[in-house]
Parts: structure tokens; sequence; C-alpha cells
């Protein structure tokens, strides 16, 4: 009889641990899970952040290069075939300038994307000749 009781003590008091145990592990998990989404949280913030200075910058870009085109078409020459040219590269420039206040980094982004796959081979071919370039370049 001794031992039943105490093997029912031992069952018992296996039967406590297990459970603080699993209380443990659930705390742990619930901990985890909390850490994990703060972190998500903080990383899609700076993310946004970062998104939202690199469409800032393009738009100052942007304006610059527009107020570029301005200059270049007032101080160039008005008439004859210089004049022609001054007036393609300042249009140019000016609406360059448009587009990249307009779209920003990301619809620049965006239709440089669309660019791509409305034209795959031309891409990949482009992407090849800027890689042998550049490592022609790169050799000594």
């Amino acid at each position: 009889m001794a031992i039943n009781t105490h093997t029912a003590e031992v069952k018992d008091k296996a039967a406590e641990t297990l459970g603080k145990a699993q209380e443990g592990i659930n705390t742990a998990l619930q901990k985890g899970k909390e850490v994990a989404g703060a972190a998500y949280e903080t990383a899609k913030a700076a993310a946004e952040t970062v998104g939202h200075a690199a469409d800032s910058a393009t738009q100052s870009v942007g304006k610059g290069v527009k107020l570029m085109g301005e200059s270049v078409r007032d101080m160039g020459p008005q008439s004859g075939m210089l004049g022609s040219a001054t007036e393609g590269v300042a249009s140019t420039l000016e609406s360059t300038g448009h587009y990249l206040e307009e779209k920003g980094l990301s619809g620049v982004a965006g239709d440089f994307t669309d660019l791509i796959r409305r034209n795959p081979m031309a891409s990949v071919l482009i992407g090849v000749g800027i890689g042998f370039l550049l490592a022609r370049a790169t050799r000594s």
C-alpha cells in the first residue's frame, strides 16, 4: 500500500511539473509572438519612412531637372540650328523633371517593371550588354 501511495505522489508531482512546464512554454511562445509582432511593425514603419524619403528625394531631383531645362531654354540660342537643339534639350529636361515630380520613385519603378514585362528579350539583352561593359571597365 505504501508503494501505491508513493507511486501516486510521484505521478501527482510529475503531472504538476508537466503542467508548470507547459505553462512556461505557452508563456514563452506568447512573448515570442509579441516580440516578433513588434519587430515586424518597427520594420514596416522604417520601410515606409525610407520609401517616403526616396519619393521626396526623387521629386526634388525632378524639380531640379525641370529648372535646369528652363535655364537651358533661357540661356541658349533662340534661333537657327542651335536654337532648335537647345529647345529640344530644354523640352526633354522639362518633361523628364515633370515626370519625376509626378511619379516619384515608386511610380518610376512601376513603369520600369511594366517596360521589362512588355519587352523581356530586349531587357535581357540590355542587361547582358551592361554586364559586359561593366566587366570590361573593371578588368585591369
